[in-house]
């Protein structure tokens, strides 16, 4: 019996413990996991081996995940991907993340039952795709 392939996330924050963090609770889920400490990083991790998720910070310095969303929906060469915007504002700006194809959001201090389930059914919508 074979074990089904795992599914590789993309955690991209500039806050080495938030990384940890969301890394470990992951992990623990059974995902295979990067990480990526800015936005430059987590593009050329994106077009060296594309993941199957990415779950992107909002605010981080020289290149904020707006910028990083929007440079990875216009590389033809990336197949889709679902991407998760993590942002502290209460409301998503639709003139940003959600229109520049972001997958969906989910706001700090993270719920990770929230988290999982907003991950989970990002990636079987992918699956299912």
């Amino acid at each position: 019996m074979c074990n089904p392939p795992k599914f590789k996330i993309l955690v991209v924050d500039d806050i080495e413990d938030n990384l940890f963090l969301l890394q470990t609770v992951l992990e623990t889920e059974g995902y295979e996991v990067d990480t990526a400490i800015n936005g430059e990083t987590a593009l050329a991790k994106v077009n060296d081996a594309p993941p199957s998720l990415i779950l992107m910070d909002v605010m981080m310095p020289d290149m904020n995940g707006y910028e990083v969303t929007r440079q990875i929906r216009q590389n033809p060469n990336l197949p889709f991907m679902p991407i998760l915007m993590v942002t502290a504002y209460d409301v998503m700006s639709t003139g940003n993340g959600l229109a520049l194809e972001a997958s969906n959001f989910i706001r700090k201090p993270i719920e990770f039952d929230v988290l999982l389930t907003k991950v989970d059914n990002l990636l079987r919508g992918k699956k299912e795709a």
